[in-house]
């Protein structure tokens, strides 16, 4: 990101934490680059890309302005949650294989039907509250109000089923942050899915409460299934190794 150096001046509490999500900050003046600000290396933040920033200025945290200004002028991927910035790491190949099975079976389940299943990185804005606005990109989202899609391609509505898969890097925010903000925004039905331990939680949310939950392990259980769409299911010992 190239910025001038009268504006890194009036507001480098806003740039620091770019910097804090791994964000390269280049300083210019007069046009030129004079200069760089970039995150030091610390062994124990690796984990965290993930661990993000919980940096704050006067002003706060990160509002969604702020959020939108980094990542139009990043090439990495970003999620915010609750004015937190999460840098996305690459995912490993357990979250990958997972990933691409769940997609496959979802993806010949939803044809010609209403709805239909989106892989990341597709951007999902939710409105916790007026002043926190939320920006996610779940693992797979499954929409069913496409009418809710903008010329440009963006989705403003609010996804039937999401499908997150955990990663190490990821667990914490998945498990706890991810079904505080998909419970309050009235998503129907929400995947978690642990390749580490071979299982699958399906959460049915209903009037910002978890109506009920259910563990699918492989070798206990066949299938994962949705409550929400009859039918749909997902042969465990097709999504882990």
């Amino acid at each position: 990101m190239r910025v001038p150096s009268t504006e890194v001046q009036n507001n480098f509490g806003k740039y620091l934490k770019y910097v804090e999500v791994n964000e390269e900050i280049i300083v210019t003046k007069n046009g030129r680059d004079v200069a760089r600000i970039l995150p030091c290396d610390d062994q124990n933040s690796s984990l965290v890309a993930e661990d993000a920033a919980e940096y704050q200025t006067r002003e706060g945290r990160v509002t969604y302005e702020e959020f939108l200004e980094l990542v139009e002028a990043s090439e990495q991927r970003f999620e915010m949650i609750d004015g937190v910035i999460y840098n996305l790491a690459s995912p490993a190949y357990e979250h990958q294989y997972a990933l691409n099975e769940i997609h496959g079976t979802f993806y010949n389940w939803f044809k010609n039907k209403n709805c239909i299943p989106l892989t990341s990185p597709f951007d999902i804005t939710l409105f916790k509250a007026e002043d926190n606005i939320c920006v996610v990109q779940p693992d797979i989202i499954v929409i069913c109000d496409r009418d809710n899609m903008d010329k440009k391609g963006q989705y403003k509505g609010v996804p039937t089923l999401l499908v997150e898969v955990l990663s190490p890097s990821t667990r914490s925010k998945d498990m706890l942050k991810k079904l505080e903000l998909y419970k309050q925004c009235g998503v129907k039905e929400y995947w978690m899915v642990d390749p580490k331990n071979n299982l699958i939680y399906v959460y049915i949310l209903d009037k910002n409460e978890i109506a009920d939950s259910i563990a699918f392990q492989k070798g206990a259980h066949e299938y994962a299934e949705s409550v929400y769409f009859s039918g749909l299911k997902v042969a465990l010992t097709d999504v882990f190794l």
